[in-house]
C-alpha cells in the first residue's frame, strides 16, 4: 500500500478525521482501564461520540481513482494536496 503521507498530513479533513479517531480510541482505552470519561451524561457522551464518528467518516480520504487504498502513481508525486475541481 503506497500512500503519500506528506500530502494527507497536509489535508484538512484528513487532520480532522484523525483528531475524532484518535480521541475516540483514547475514550476507549481509558474505558478499558475503568476510566470514567463521562462527559457530562451518558446521553452528551454518546452525542459526542456520534459527532466524532461522522467527523472520521467524512475524513476517510481513498482515491477513487485506484483500486484498493493505495494513492494513484500521479498522486505520490504532489508535494501539496489537489484543490478540488468545482
Amino acid at each position: 500500500m503506497k500512500i503519500n503521507w506528506k500530502v494527507r498530513f497536509k489535508h484538512k479533513p484528513f487532520l480532522v478525521s484523525l483528531f475524532a479517531l484518535v480521541m475516540l480510541l483514547a475514550q476507549q482505552v481509558a474505558s478499558f482501564f475503568g476510566l470514567d470519561t463521562t462527559i457530562y451524561n451518558e446521553q452528551a457522551t454518546d452525542l459526542f461520540n456520534t459527532v466524532l464518528a461522522i467527523l472520521v467518516l467524512l475524513g476517510i480520504v481513498s482515491d477513487p481513482t485506484t483500486d484498493g487504498l493505495s494513492d494513484s502513481k500521479q498522486a505520490m508525486f504532489y508535494k501539496k494536496p489537489r484543490e478540488e475541481v468545482k
